[in-house]
């Protein structure tokens, strides 16, 4: 089945209002055991044209994104990237967490004039970006999105094969984290790294011996703060710190 190419319907509406700087804002990183989460956002140049093969991450090959990322970069007019930190997820939960990333993501930018963030609309985003349009299935559906997907995918990936180095047999390097049968198995045998979020449930039933099927997409277990008292980090553990620097946070 042929994947849903994304379009430049939003930004061309936009671009139509007299407004230049249009970033496209996707995250990734979400459902994984282990590692940030990291955001990224791109503003293109008005009315440009399509790279050919961009659309959501998740429909790309490792070497389709390792290919893209370079030529967005150079053609975009801006791009940030952010992360929150393993223990930022675990403080505020992965929701406030994915949030911090992205507003730390659209800070990088230098200046924008309106955000096309991905999935539904985000309590008090507004107050830290601005005016911005939420869109449901914005990877697939919104061209800017979808190169911001590849963007973080691609930063994310790097990040964890660089810690794979540090923590080797959890195969980080291939599952980015994800609590597939070779990265449990090396919890229990092994123990857990300071990279790893203890407020996860796949971590918990994981130790626990815990054999039956997770919901990996599930949110970490930790009350919510209120997105507008999300503390943005100044000083940083060590642990932190090598995580930010690691995706060039």
């Amino acid at each position: 089945m042929p994947q849903p190419i994304p379009r430049l319907d939003h930004e061309r509406s936009l671009w139509k209002q007299g407004l230049a700087r249009i970033a496209g804002v996707d995250e990734v990183g979400v459902a994984p055991t282990s590692g940030a989460v990291v955001a990224a956002a791109v503003i293109l140049p008005p009315h440009c044209k399509r790279i050919p093969g961009v659309r959501d991450s998740k429909t790309l090959s490792p070497q389709q994104r390792e290919r893209l990322a370079p030529i967005i970069r150079r053609r975009a007019v801006a791009v940030g990237v952010g992360a929150a930190s393993v223990r930022e997820i675990d403080r505020l939960n992965i929701y406030h967490a994915k949030t911090l990333a992205m507003r730390r993501a659209v800070a990088k930018l230098g200046g924008h004039d309106h955000v096309l963030v991905d999935g539904l609309r985000i309590g008090g985003f507004e107050d830290h970006v601005g005016e911005y349009t939420a869109i449901v299935d914005g990877d697939a559906r919104c061209y800017s999105i979808a190169a911001a997907s590849v963007v973080a995918k691609v930063v994310r990936d790097r990040m964890m094969a660089k810690l794979s180095l540090r923590y080797p047999g959890y195969g980080w390097e291939h599952n980015q984290g994800y609590a597939t049968r070779e990265h449990r198995d090396a919890m229990r045998r092994q123990g857990l790294t300071p990279f790893h979020r203890r407020s996860f449930p796949a971590v918990w039933a994981t130790l626990a011996g815990d054999q039956l099927a997770l919901d990996l997409d599930a949110v970490a277990l930790v009350d919510g703060l209120p997105d507008d008292v999300i503390p943005v980090a100044d000083g940083l553990d060590p642990q932190e710190a090598l995580e930010l620097a690691l995706v060039g946070a």
